[in-house]
């Protein structure tokens, strides 16, 4: 018999496996002409395989939402007292734009910022995305503070809107050519200022 802890480390192997390959192939052809088919067929996986992972092509660019909705609802609820929900998740923001860095310039057009970019389905995909996590970081902050459900829906909204511009800002320059230590060099400056504005704001 496998072990649990060993057969969920296989899991969670061949589901990275199968989204990097998505992304290579995403990123050598672009989204709207690679199948699922031969995505499977990359990855050497059967289709029935893949679809048990990821339910739909979306997902292989959507692969971590629930984690990071997860990550962020978990800094967000175990704050200290005095901390703001913005604060609560700064350090977790600014690691994800310093990953940028490490993306090999050859990867870049197939990461969700690029491909929203210069597909309308996957935009739409992202905005989707953006709403719920919006939902999510709503959840957590109403759960772990006094304001009312309506104040923390429109916190959540703006704390939602950081991991929108880093998506689409990095996905833009991308486009436009830029490198990635560049990328992530601009967008620092920028999600850090954006991040002190709204600890102050939510600390109020």
């Amino acid at each position: 018999m496998t072990e649990p802890g060993l057969r969920d480390r296989k899991k969670a192997r061949t589901r990275r496996h199968i989204a990097d390959t998505a992304a290579r192939l995403f990123a050598e052809r672009g989204y709207e002409r690679v199948t699922v088919s031969e995505i499977a067929r990359a990855a050497e996986v059967a289709e029935q395989t893949l679809y048990n992972y990821f339910p739909t092509k979306e997902q292989l660019v959507t692969d971590r939402e629930q984690q990071i909705q997860e990550q962020l609802g978990e800094l967000i609820r175990t704050r200290p007292r005095d901390t703001s929900p913005a604060a609560a998740i700064r350090a977790f923001a600014l690691d994800t734009v310093a990953a940028i860095r490490d993306t090999p310039p050859e990867n870049a057009p197939g990461t969700l910022g690029y491909l929203a970019a210069v597909s309308p389905a996957i935009n739409r995909l992202v905005l989707e995305l953006i709403e719920r996590q919006a939902v999510a970081l709503a959840a957590a902050i109403h759960e772990s503070s006094e304001v009312t459900p309506q104040v923390a829906r429109i916190q959540g909204i703006a704390l939602a809107g950081v991991f929108r511009i880093i998506i689409s800002e990095a996905g833009r320059r991308a486009h436009e050519g830029q490198g990635p230590a560049e990328i992530a060099d601009t967008l620092h400056a920028e999600v850090e200022a954006v991040l002190t504005e709204l600890d102050r704001w939510l600390s109020r």
